[in-house]
């Protein structure tokens, strides 16, 4: 299953793990709150999926508000080829509940 818990993902952040976050909110949403990584808004990343500077097999963890935007991104990185895609289950609104 390409999916991980917003658990998993703080433990694996906090542990410096190596992959690669790409959030695929708009820009404000971004500024407002954030994981750090790449900010690629799902429109974007849908448009320009040919053109990512990714190498196909790094890990890349997908997120989102809820989860929703970012398991489009993750079906749509798989279907070009990204052998190693992740989508953050909940989104940013499991994670901000983990940190409550």
């Amino acid at each position: 299953m390409n999916d991980i818990s917003a658990a998993e993902f703080l433990k694996r952040q906090s542990e410096s793990t190596s992959f690669t976050i790409i959030d695929v909110r708009e820009e404000i949403e971004y500024q407002t709150f954030n994981m750090g990584g790449s900010n690629i808004p799902l429109g974007t990343l849908l448009r320009d999926i040919d053109d990512l500077d990714f190498e196909k097999d790094i890990e890349i963890i997908v997120i989102c508000q809820r989860g929703l935007r970012s398991e489009t991104a993750k079906r749509a990185l798989i279907n070009k080829g990204f052998v190693n895609v992740k989508n953050l289950v909940g989104g940013l609104l499991a994670i901000r509940k983990l940190n409550l």
